[in-house]
């Protein structure tokens, strides 16, 4: 992994991060609240990037620790932070670390991954490391609730490498600009289990002077099995496997999410 994927490089991915449509309106939020409500608090939220998960929970009454790899997505979270009432900013402590490796001093009941940071990780070390670090800052009764995608065998086959698709609507920012975003997958890397992706934002400026930002990162995929054997060797035990964030099993249809709860075992 190479600075979280490329989200610790770019400005306009945080500026533009909270009024994408897709991002703003996803359904996952409630879901984590109520998880974090439900452990009672503290909560490890590793890639907390912009708050978009971070502040409901501190809204919650839940006390989190926000840690992140992107310096501009916390740049974001910590100004959308400070427009909230002195009772739910008490509740949050933001850190600027590395998710393979952190040491913060202390115990969670409740580590989540809200929206696949997870999948920046692109090595088995990377991964493990990650899980290791998480294992040793939960308490003895502790859970993690790793969120991925599950893959598409369809998608990972189609021949559509370099082609630009549509990303969600055309959405526009407060001072004006409208902006569209695409994706493309660049390059496929079956042997490891990355898809290289480009995300391209096309920003409209209101005095009509057009911008092209590209995005580009690794994304390594993960079958369930796999997920499940990783968790294991990292020391987890299975609760759950949820197929959406209205807790519903694993479905046929695509697309769907790999919403893994584990609960911390003891290392022999």
């Amino acid at each position: 992994m190479s600075k979280a994927g490329g989200y610790a490089d770019h400005a306009f991915v945080a500026d533009l991060y909270n009024q994408f449509p897709p991002y703003r309106d996803r359904a996952d939020i409630q879901f984590f609240v109520g998880a974090a409500k439900e452990s009672g608090g503290p909560v490890l939220e590793l890639g907390c990037g912009t708050g978009r998960v971070l502040i409901p929970t501190a809204r919650a009454g839940v006390e989190v620790v926000g840690l992140d790899l992107s310096h501009h997505m916390l740049h974001v979270c910590r100004a959308r932070l400070g427009d909230e009432p002195e009772n739910v900013q008490s509740r949050v402590q933001i850190v600027e670390a590395d998710m393979r490796r952190f040491e913060l001093g202390r115990a969670f009941r409740l580590a989540t991954t809200p929206f696949r940071p997870f999948q920046h990780l692109t090595t088995v070390e990377d991964q493990m490391s990650c899980l290791t670090c998480i294992h040793r800052h939960l308490m003895d009764d502790g859970r993690l609730i790793l969120d991925i995608f599950d893959p598409s065998l369809e998608h990972l086959v189609a021949d559509n490498v370099g082609q630009e698709v549509e990303a969600g609507p055309e959405f526009a920012t407060p001072d004006g600009r409208r902006v569209v975003r695409r994706s493309r997958t660049v390059r496929r890397d079956r042997l490891n289990q990355i898809n290289h992706v480009e995300l391209i934002y096309t920003v409209t400026h209101p005095d009509g002077r057009e911008e092209r930002l590209v995005h580009a990162f690794p994304m390594r995929y993960l079958f369930p099995f796999e997920a499940e054997h990783l968790l294991a060797r990292c020391g987890f035990e299975g609760e759950h496997l949820y197929g959406d964030f209205d807790k519903s099993p694993r479905r046929a249809e695509y697309p769907r999410e790999l919403i893994f709860v584990a609960r911390k075992a003891v290392l022999a």
